[in-house]
């Protein structure tokens, strides 16, 4: 088989943990990782948004990941993170944080492999999941950006954020940083066990 093809379908991704559950995001969309930091708080703003820091001078909207998906909110540690990420929303790219218990590695996922959200018989919110690949014995979660945040979050983050911040957040895209195999906060799957 053409090696060519093989690799075509297998991506990267950043695989972070909230709780018990592995979650991933597509490493493409990671502009970087940093540890826990103050945070600017918003007036009148859903409570998933906790506010703002700054990225070298730029103003970034911060997401809470447990309030986000319904989770009671967490208490930061030394291994929480928040990982800024460059996020389609509503035909643009949009800088947001988003606040993780940890981050664990770069881990490959043959696209081809992931399954589609499990099908529990009720009604329940699956449009944020691509799908569901493996980590050795267990799961892992991966997220669709575009549906995990919204138009409608997008409009109340413009809305919330002062103005020149707001427009500093999704005007230009943050400068590139060190690729993420290069980052001494997460590791390659390669050397994992």
């Amino acid at each position: 088989m053409n090696s060519l093809t093989e690799t075509s379908r297998e991506a990267q991704f950043v695989t972070l943990g909230i709780e018990r559950e592995i979650y991933a995001v597509p490493v493409e969309a990671v502009v970087e990782i940093l540890d826990m930091r103050p945070i600017f708080r918003i007036p009148e703003t859903p409570p998933y948004l906790v506010g703002l820091i700054d990225v070298r001078g730029r103003g970034v909207p911060v997401i809470d990941l447990r309030l986000k998906l319904g989770l009671s909110p967490g208490i930061p540690s030394e291994h929480t993170r928040i990982l800024v990420l460059h996020v389609p929303i509503n035909g643009r790219e949009i800088a947001l944080g988003l606040i993780a218990d940890r981050v664990f590695e770069v881990l490959p996922l043959d696209l081809r492999q992931l399954e589609a959200p499990p099908d529990i018989g009720v009604s329940w919110r699956s449009d944020y999941i691509r799908g569901v690949g493996r980590r050795g014995d267990g799961f892992v979660i991966v997220f669709d950006l575009a549906t995990l945040f919204t138009a409608d979050e997008a409009s109340v983050i413009g809305r919330k954020a002062p103005p020149d911040l707001a427009a500093s957040a999704s005007a230009q895209p943050l400068p590139a940083a060190a690729t993420l195999q290069d980052n001494p906060m997460i590791k390659e799957s390669s050397r994992c066990a």
